[in-house]
């Protein structure tokens, strides 16, 4: 990726507008939440989410957690049953997250989910983070802001030394609070599960460490289509929906100009499309080993794992 000018401003009614207007240009930008500093962009714009995980160097397509105003907002985009609205009711603004079904029509780009049809989704209470929520009106997928692999930042500071040059603003509002990343929940017919231990003890939700992967944290295998995917494919065979990439034409394309950003936002709705189309089989064009090519070819090796 090429090196940006990464500027830090104090919290203040102009550094929240500077984060919200980069936001809506669909640019990433660090601010703190109440847990670590995130790095947030427009969950509804799979670009600008694509531009998270190229700015993390994220190793893969992991769901990310959605952000929100409010219970109104999550009911909009997810299916609470009663025990996660009861939780919302009671830890909501908070350190908690809480993964429901997508509402079809929710507008939150598919690279958010990583294909799922569930969605995580907390309501923070940090004052900068819902300041910036307010000021974009639009939900914010957020994962933490740092290098992938690197300690979670909890100051400023943090995340200017792991991702300076590689975002355009980062927020400072001093340390967080809390320094630990959200716990994170779901519900099935009315039992909690938890999925990842964080400040918050959630009386009666159960540990699966070895369930599906459903939100941040988790080792698991991702979404992948029913029909069977061949990978490396410089033309399609007769039974098979090609999807190309740069100069290999196909019946779709990740991006027609070689580029890795919007091909990363395409991918899973392109999946979507080939595994729901006529074809018996589905194709993929070499896609690129390097930067975020190389999460690109870790979901799609995933994907085309026996099974």
């Amino acid at each position: 990726m090429s090196r940006l000018q990464t500027h830090v401003l104090s919290f203040a009614e102009q550094a929240i507008d500077e984060a919200a207007r980069l936001i809506l240009e669909g640019e990433p930008v660090a601010v703190p939440t109440e847990t670590v500093y995130g790095l947030a962009a427009d969950a509804t714009n799979a670009e600008a989410v694509a531009r998270i995980y190229e700015a993390k160097g994220r190793p893969s397509f992991n769901p990310l957690i959605v952000h929100i105003l409010n219970i109104g907002s999550a009911r909009s985009i997810a299916d609470l049953g009663p025990v996660s609205l009861e939780l919302a009711e009671t830890h909501w603004p908070g350190p908690l997250t809480i993964v429901a079904p997508l509402r079809p029509g929710s507008g939150i780009a598919p690279l958010v989910t990583a294909g799922l049809a569930t969605v995580a989704l907390r309501v923070p209470a940090h004052r900068a983070m819902r300041a910036l929520l307010k000021a974009v009106r639009r939900p914010l997928a957020a994962p933490s802001a740092n290098l992938s692999g690197a300690i979670s930042p909890t100051r400023a500071e943090h995340v200017v030394r792991s991702l300076d040059g590689r975002i355009p603003l980062i927020v400072d509002d001093g340390a967080c609070p809390g320094g630990i990343e959200s716990t994170i929940v779901a519900e099935t017919d009315g039992k909690l599960r938890l999925l990842r231990r964080g400040p918050l003890e959630i009386p009666g939700a159960e540990a699966r460490p070895d369930g599906p992967l459903e939100a941040p944290g988790q080792l698991a295998s991702h979404y992948a289509p029913a029909k069977p995917l061949r990978l490396g494919a410089s033309e399609a065979a007769e039974d098979e929906f090609l999807i190309g990439f740069a100069g290999v034409e196909g019946d779709s394309n990740l991006s027609d100009r070689g580029d890795l950003v919007e091909a990363a936002s395409r991918l899973f709705d392109l999946l979507h499309a080939a595994d729901a189309s006529d074809s018996a089989k589905i194709a993929v064009a070499p896609v690129p080993d390097q930067g975020l090519g190389a999460a690109i070819n870790d979901r799609l090796r995933r994907a085309a794992a026996p099974r």
